[in-house]
Protein backbone atom coordinates (compact mmCIF):
# COMPACT_ATOMS: atom_id res chain seq x y z
CA UNK A 1 0.00 0.00 0.00
CA UNK A 2 1.34 3.46 -0.83
CA UNK A 3 0.10 7.00 -0.49
CA UNK A 4 -0.29 9.63 -3.14
CA UNK A 5 -0.35 13.35 -2.56
CA UNK A 6 -2.90 14.27 -5.21
CA UNK A 7 -6.66 14.04 -4.85
CA UNK A 8 -8.84 14.63 -1.82
CA UNK A 9 -7.59 14.52 1.80
CA UNK A 10 -6.10 11.04 1.53
CA UNK A 11 -5.36 8.85 -1.48
CA UNK A 12 -4.26 5.20 -1.08
CA UNK A 13 -3.01 2.82 -3.74
CA UNK A 14 -3.12 -1.01 -3.63
CA UNK A 15 -1.70 -3.55 -6.09
CA UNK A 16 -3.55 -6.78 -6.81
CA UNK A 17 -1.39 -9.89 -6.37
CA UNK A 18 -3.82 -12.19 -8.17
CA UNK A 19 -7.20 -12.05 -9.97
CA UNK A 20 -9.75 -10.85 -7.42
CA UNK A 21 -12.92 -8.79 -7.24
CA UNK A 22 -12.24 -5.12 -6.54
CA UNK A 23 -14.70 -5.30 -3.63
CA UNK A 24 -12.74 -8.17 -2.07
CA UNK A 25 -9.42 -6.32 -2.36
CA UNK A 26 -10.97 -3.30 -0.65
CA UNK A 27 -12.31 -5.53 2.12
CA UNK A 28 -8.87 -7.09 2.58
CA UNK A 29 -7.53 -3.60 3.12
CA UNK A 30 -10.23 -2.90 5.74
CA UNK A 31 -12.32 -0.43 3.79
CA UNK A 32 -15.72 -0.68 5.44
CA UNK A 33 -19.01 -0.69 3.55
CA UNK A 34 -19.67 2.72 5.08
CA UNK A 35 -16.38 4.06 3.71
CA UNK A 36 -17.05 2.63 0.25
CA UNK A 37 -20.56 4.13 0.22
CA UNK A 38 -19.14 7.53 1.22
CA UNK A 39 -16.56 7.31 -1.57
CA UNK A 40 -19.28 6.46 -4.09
CA UNK A 41 -21.78 9.16 -3.15
CA UNK A 42 -19.79 11.95 -1.45
CA UNK A 43 -17.10 12.92 -3.89
CA UNK A 44 -14.52 10.16 -3.67
CA UNK A 45 -13.26 7.87 -6.41
CA UNK A 46 -12.08 4.28 -6.89
CA UNK A 47 -10.00 3.68 -10.01
CA UNK A 48 -8.20 0.71 -11.56
CA UNK A 49 -5.16 1.69 -13.62
CA UNK A 50 -6.48 5.30 -13.56
CA UNK A 51 -9.94 4.31 -14.87
CA UNK A 52 -12.90 4.64 -12.49
CA UNK A 53 -14.51 1.26 -11.76
CA UNK A 54 -17.29 -0.21 -9.62
CA UNK A 55 -16.55 -2.64 -6.79
CA UNK A 56 -17.77 -5.51 -9.02
CA UNK A 57 -14.80 -5.09 -11.37
CA UNK A 58 -12.56 -8.19 -11.67
CA UNK A 59 -8.93 -7.30 -11.10
CA UNK A 60 -5.95 -8.96 -12.74
CA UNK A 61 -2.60 -9.53 -11.07
CA UNK A 62 -0.60 -6.31 -11.13
CA UNK A 63 -3.59 -3.98 -11.46
CA UNK A 64 -3.17 -0.76 -9.48
CA UNK A 65 -6.17 0.35 -7.46
CA UNK A 66 -6.38 3.96 -6.31
CA UNK A 67 -8.83 5.07 -3.62
CA UNK A 68 -9.51 8.78 -3.24
CA UNK A 69 -11.46 9.59 -0.08
CA UNK A 70 -14.14 12.28 -0.15
CA UNK A 71 -13.68 15.56 1.72
CA UNK A 72 -15.25 15.74 5.19
CA UNK A 73 -17.09 18.48 7.02
CA UNK A 74 -16.14 19.61 10.52
CA UNK A 75 -18.18 17.95 13.24
CA UNK A 76 -21.12 19.96 14.52
CA UNK A 77 -20.02 22.49 17.13
CA UNK A 78 -16.32 22.27 16.23
CA UNK A 79 -15.00 25.71 15.28
CA UNK A 80 -11.63 26.18 13.59
CA UNK A 81 -9.40 28.45 15.69
CA UNK A 82 -5.81 29.73 15.49
CA UNK A 83 -3.27 28.55 18.00
CA UNK A 84 0.05 26.85 18.55
CA UNK A 85 0.53 23.11 18.07
CA UNK A 86 3.66 21.23 19.16
CA UNK A 87 3.70 18.81 16.22
CA UNK A 88 5.70 15.64 16.88
CA UNK A 89 4.91 14.03 13.52
CA UNK A 90 2.71 14.53 10.48
CA UNK A 91 2.05 12.72 7.23
CA UNK A 92 -1.02 12.29 5.02
CA UNK A 93 -2.60 9.84 7.46
CA UNK A 94 -1.51 10.98 10.93
CA UNK A 95 -1.00 14.08 13.04
CA UNK A 96 0.72 13.59 16.40
CA UNK A 97 0.73 16.43 18.91
CA UNK A 98 2.49 17.06 22.23
CA UNK A 99 -0.45 18.47 24.23
CA UNK A 100 0.20 20.80 27.16
CA UNK A 101 -1.57 20.42 30.49
CA UNK A 102 -4.60 22.65 30.84
CA UNK A 103 -5.84 22.27 27.26
CA UNK A 104 -8.87 20.11 26.57
CA UNK A 105 -8.62 17.57 23.79
CA UNK A 106 -12.11 18.16 22.38
CA UNK A 107 -14.72 20.86 23.09
CA UNK A 108 -16.95 20.34 26.11
CA UNK A 109 -19.51 22.30 28.09
CA UNK A 110 -16.76 23.64 30.35
CA UNK A 111 -14.28 24.29 27.54
CA UNK A 112 -16.19 24.98 24.30
CA UNK A 113 -13.21 26.57 22.56
CA UNK A 114 -9.43 26.67 22.70
CA UNK A 115 -9.18 22.89 22.75
CA UNK A 116 -6.66 20.86 20.80
CA UNK A 117 -9.38 19.89 18.31
CA UNK A 118 -10.25 23.56 17.69
CA UNK A 119 -6.63 24.40 16.92
CA UNK A 120 -6.14 21.30 14.76
CA UNK A 121 -9.27 22.31 12.80
CA UNK A 122 -7.65 25.70 12.29
CA UNK A 123 -4.50 24.04 10.97
CA UNK A 124 -6.58 21.90 8.59
CA UNK A 125 -8.31 25.03 7.33
CA UNK A 126 -4.97 26.75 6.63
CA UNK A 127 -3.57 23.62 5.00
CA UNK A 128 -6.64 23.07 2.82
CA UNK A 129 -7.23 19.67 4.41
CA UNK A 130 -10.97 18.96 4.27
CA UNK A 131 -11.64 16.72 7.25
CA UNK A 132 -12.95 16.80 10.76
CA UNK A 133 -10.70 16.02 13.74
CA UNK A 134 -10.50 12.31 14.59
CA UNK A 135 -8.80 11.92 17.97
CA UNK A 136 -7.43 8.40 18.48
CA UNK A 137 -5.70 8.72 21.87
CA UNK A 138 -7.51 11.31 23.96
CA UNK A 139 -6.06 12.86 27.12
CA UNK A 140 -7.79 14.59 30.04
CA UNK A 141 -7.49 18.38 30.13
CA UNK A 142 -4.82 18.41 32.83
CA UNK A 143 -2.86 15.45 31.42
CA UNK A 144 0.02 16.38 29.14
CA UNK A 145 1.75 14.44 26.38
CA UNK A 146 1.26 12.53 23.15
CA UNK A 147 -2.08 12.74 21.33
CA UNK A 148 -2.55 10.86 18.05
CA UNK A 149 -5.04 12.17 15.48
CA UNK A 150 -6.23 10.36 12.35
CA UNK A 151 -6.60 12.62 9.33
CA UNK A 152 -9.72 10.99 7.91
CA UNK A 153 -12.48 8.53 8.86
CA UNK A 154 -10.81 5.53 7.26
CA UNK A 155 -7.53 6.02 9.14
CA UNK A 156 -9.54 6.46 12.36
CA UNK A 157 -11.33 3.20 11.61
CA UNK A 158 -8.03 1.36 11.04
CA UNK A 159 -6.50 2.64 14.28
CA UNK A 160 -9.66 1.94 16.28
CA UNK A 161 -9.63 -1.63 14.95
CA UNK A 162 -5.97 -1.97 15.86
CA UNK A 163 -6.68 -0.69 19.36
CA UNK A 164 -9.41 -3.31 19.83
CA UNK A 165 -7.51 -6.22 18.25
CA UNK A 166 -3.85 -5.85 19.23
CA UNK A 167 -3.80 -2.66 21.25
CA UNK A 168 -1.96 0.63 20.98
CA UNK A 169 0.98 0.75 23.38
CA UNK A 170 0.56 3.78 25.66
CA UNK A 171 3.13 4.56 28.35
CA UNK A 172 2.62 7.24 31.00
CA UNK A 173 4.71 8.83 33.70
CA UNK A 174 3.09 9.94 36.95
CA UNK A 175 3.83 11.12 40.47
CA UNK A 176 1.64 9.45 43.07
CA UNK A 177 1.20 10.25 46.74
CA UNK A 178 2.93 8.14 49.35
CA UNK A 179 5.63 5.52 49.04
CA UNK A 180 4.90 2.33 47.09
CA UNK A 181 6.58 -0.69 48.65
CA UNK A 182 7.14 -2.97 45.68
CA UNK A 183 8.61 -2.06 42.31
CA UNK A 184 6.11 -3.68 39.93
CA UNK A 185 2.33 -3.89 40.13
CA UNK A 186 -0.52 -5.09 37.97
CA UNK A 187 -3.84 -3.46 38.77
CA UNK A 188 -6.86 -5.30 37.32
CA UNK A 189 -10.00 -3.68 38.67
CA UNK A 190 -13.25 -2.95 36.79
CA UNK A 191 -14.12 0.73 36.36
CA UNK A 192 -17.53 2.34 36.05
CA UNK A 193 -19.26 5.64 36.60
CA UNK A 194 -19.60 6.69 40.24
CA UNK A 195 -23.21 6.85 41.38
CA UNK A 196 -24.53 10.41 41.34
CA UNK A 197 -21.69 11.80 39.20
CA UNK A 198 -21.42 12.42 35.46
CA UNK A 199 -17.65 12.92 35.67
CA UNK A 200 -16.14 10.78 38.38
CA UNK A 201 -15.33 7.08 37.90
CA UNK A 202 -14.69 4.41 40.49
CA UNK A 203 -13.75 0.76 40.86
CA UNK A 204 -16.98 -1.24 41.03
CA UNK A 205 -17.89 -4.92 40.44
CA UNK A 206 -20.25 -4.11 37.56
CA UNK A 207 -17.71 -1.86 35.81
CA UNK A 208 -15.72 -2.56 32.64
CA UNK A 209 -12.54 -4.62 32.80
CA UNK A 210 -9.45 -2.44 33.17
CA UNK A 211 -5.76 -3.26 33.52
CA UNK A 212 -2.87 -0.94 34.37
CA UNK A 213 0.74 -2.08 34.82
CA UNK A 214 2.84 0.04 37.20
CA UNK A 215 6.62 0.21 37.59
CA UNK A 216 8.30 2.34 40.26
CA UNK A 217 11.15 4.58 39.02
CA UNK A 218 11.90 6.54 42.20
CA UNK A 219 10.75 7.48 45.68
CA UNK A 220 10.96 11.10 46.86
CA UNK A 221 10.23 13.64 49.56
CA UNK A 222 9.68 17.39 49.23
CA UNK A 223 8.40 19.90 51.77
CA UNK A 224 7.22 17.12 54.03
CA UNK A 225 5.34 15.32 51.25
CA UNK A 226 6.29 11.78 50.24
CA UNK A 227 5.62 10.63 46.70
CA UNK A 228 6.60 7.96 44.17
CA UNK A 229 7.47 8.35 40.50
CA UNK A 230 6.01 5.60 38.35
CA UNK A 231 5.78 4.49 34.74
CA UNK A 232 2.46 3.01 33.70
CA UNK A 233 1.26 0.97 30.75
CA UNK A 234 -2.40 0.97 29.80
CA UNK A 235 -3.85 -2.29 28.52
CA UNK A 236 -7.37 -0.86 28.36
CA UNK A 237 -8.63 2.68 27.83
CA UNK A 238 -11.27 3.43 30.45
CA UNK A 239 -12.08 7.03 31.35
CA UNK A 240 -9.71 8.28 34.09
CA UNK A 241 -8.24 4.75 34.27
CA UNK A 242 -4.83 5.59 35.75
CA UNK A 243 -6.28 8.14 38.16
CA UNK A 244 -8.96 5.71 39.38
CA UNK A 245 -6.63 2.73 39.69
CA UNK A 246 -3.97 4.61 41.62
CA UNK A 247 -6.54 6.19 43.94
CA UNK A 248 -8.06 2.74 44.53
CA UNK A 249 -4.58 1.45 45.41
CA UNK A 250 -4.31 4.17 48.06
CA UNK A 251 -1.86 6.32 46.08
CA UNK A 252 -3.78 9.01 44.17
CA UNK A 253 -1.86 11.25 41.78
CA UNK A 254 -0.31 14.43 43.12
CA UNK A 255 -2.56 17.37 42.29
CA UNK A 256 -5.58 15.21 41.49
CA UNK A 257 -8.16 16.71 43.82
CA UNK A 258 -11.03 14.84 42.08
CA UNK A 259 -9.64 11.53 43.32
CA UNK A 260 -8.17 12.64 46.63
CA UNK A 261 -4.66 13.52 45.56
CA UNK A 262 -2.74 16.12 47.66
CA UNK A 263 -2.37 19.52 45.97
CA UNK A 264 0.37 21.16 48.05
CA UNK A 265 3.08 20.47 45.47
CA UNK A 266 1.12 20.64 42.22
CA UNK A 267 -2.12 22.19 41.03
CA UNK A 268 -2.88 19.64 38.28
CA UNK A 269 -2.78 15.86 38.21
CA UNK A 270 0.82 14.70 37.79
CA UNK A 271 0.21 12.60 34.70
CA UNK A 272 2.02 12.68 31.36
CA UNK A 273 1.64 10.48 28.28
CA UNK A 274 5.29 9.87 27.43
CA UNK A 275 5.05 7.38 24.57
CA UNK A 276 2.55 5.98 22.07
CA UNK A 277 3.47 3.11 19.74
CA UNK A 278 1.46 1.26 17.08
CA UNK A 279 1.53 -0.10 13.52
CA UNK A 280 1.22 2.74 11.02
CA UNK A 281 -2.20 2.29 9.37
CA UNK A 282 -0.97 2.69 5.79
CA UNK A 283 2.77 2.02 5.93
CA UNK A 284 2.32 -1.15 8.05
CA UNK A 285 5.44 -0.69 10.17
CA UNK A 286 5.87 0.13 13.85
CA UNK A 287 5.93 3.82 14.74
CA UNK A 288 6.70 5.30 18.14
CA UNK A 289 6.14 8.87 19.30
CA UNK A 290 7.64 10.25 22.50
CA UNK A 291 7.27 13.35 24.66
CA UNK A 292 9.69 14.59 27.32
CA UNK A 293 8.48 15.22 30.85
CA UNK A 294 7.00 18.76 31.00
CA UNK A 295 8.68 21.50 32.99
CA UNK A 296 6.35 21.46 36.00
CA UNK A 297 6.89 17.76 36.67
CA UNK A 298 10.60 17.85 35.84
CA UNK A 299 11.17 20.82 38.16
CA UNK A 300 9.28 19.12 40.97
CA UNK A 301 11.47 16.03 40.66
CA UNK A 302 14.63 18.14 40.48
CA UNK A 303 13.70 19.94 43.71
CA UNK A 304 12.85 16.72 45.61
CA UNK A 305 15.19 14.53 47.63
CA UNK A 306 15.39 10.76 47.30
CA UNK A 307 13.37 9.13 50.03
CA UNK A 308 15.48 7.16 52.48
CA UNK A 309 13.81 4.09 53.92
CA UNK A 310 13.80 4.07 57.70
Amino acid sequence: MKKKSEGTPLCLTFTADEPILLRDLLNQNELSKRAITAIKYSGGRIAVNSVERTVRWMLSAGDEVTVEFPPEQLADGLIAEPGYLAVLYEDEALLVIDKPAGQGTIPSRNQPSGTLANVVAGKYERDGHQATVHVVTRLDTDTSGVVCIAKNRHIHHLLSSQMQQTGIDRRYRALVSGILDGDDYRIEEPIGRKDGSIIERTVRPDGQYARTDVRVTGRYSLKGELFTAVELQLHTGRTHQIRVHMAHAGHPLLGDDLYGGPCALLSRQALHCARVSFIHPTERHQVTFQSSLPDDLAELLAAASLHQEE
